[in-house]
């Protein structure tokens, strides 16, 4: 019996139809960082990013889990040990292919959050600009994603790795920390480590193994493979 740790980025999620940020043509292409995705561009113009969430939910209500997403779950299912995805995306897409055991660790879509009291709730598809708090009614709602901020259960991850037998990273740039720095954290503990992409990342050559492909054909194989052997 294994426990595998699975992070996964924006890479498997492009064969749903979802935009990367980081390729020629992906978000950051279309908007600077600073504009949309950080507590100062909200401070100085909420709308603006208010808008650029509501469009990203809007994108994401409409595609569909693939093979990825699925084979993730499957493996959730059938696997003997723990199997805990870590995803730096924040659409719904393993939710909506099964996945149970998963932390959003850069938070979600579909979650709001009030920035007077902290207090959570489902977003609506359509947020606007100082919708109140369902908890303490303060003009506050904000999207719960900001780059810049600390990421979402740092302690859970990291005791999550380190009862890790399998690490594996799929459809990640190795440009963003902490996450970057998982698989060295899981090869310093013993895990075996394996890389699943389109191409290396930044940190591909520090996994024991690098498989490259389209996510929806790489990733059903390898669970197929560590189901076989589990």
């Amino acid at each position: 019996m294994s426990n595998i740790v699975i992070l996964t980025g924006a890479g498997i999620s492009t064969e749903s139809g979802i935009e990367t940020f980081r390729a020629d043509t992906g978000l950051w292409a279309q908007h600077r960082v600073e504009d949309v995705a950080t507590p100062e561009a909200f401070g100085r113009n909420p709308k603006k990013v208010v808008d650029f969430y509501n469009a990203r939910r809007a994108a994401a209500a409409a595609a569909q889990p693939n093979a990825a997403h699925e084979g993730l779950a499957r493996l959730e299912a059938q696997h003997s040990g723990d199997v805990t995805v870590v995803t730096q995306n924040v659409d719904d897409l393993h939710e909506r292919g099964g996945s149970r055991s998963l932390i959003h660790m850069h938070g979600a879509l579909n979650s709001a959050l009030c920035g007077a009291c902290d207090h959570r709730w489902p977003a609506p598809m359509v947020m606007a600009v100082g919708d109140p708090c369902p908890a303490c009614a303060a003009p506050a709602a904000r999207p719960d994603i900001w780059f810049g901020e600390m990421p979402y259960q740092m302690e859970q991850i990291f005791e999550a790795i380190a009862r890790a037998d399998i690490f594996a990273a799929i459809g990640t740039s190795g440009n963003v920390y902490p996450a970057a720095g998982f698989v060295a954290e899981a090869a310093r503990i013993g895990a075996q480590t394996v890389e699943i992409n389109l191409e290396r990342s930044l940190v591909g050559s520090q996994f024991d193994d690098v498989i490259l492909g389209p996510a929806t054909q790489t990733v059903p194989e390898w669970v197929d493979d560590i189901l076989k052997r589990s």
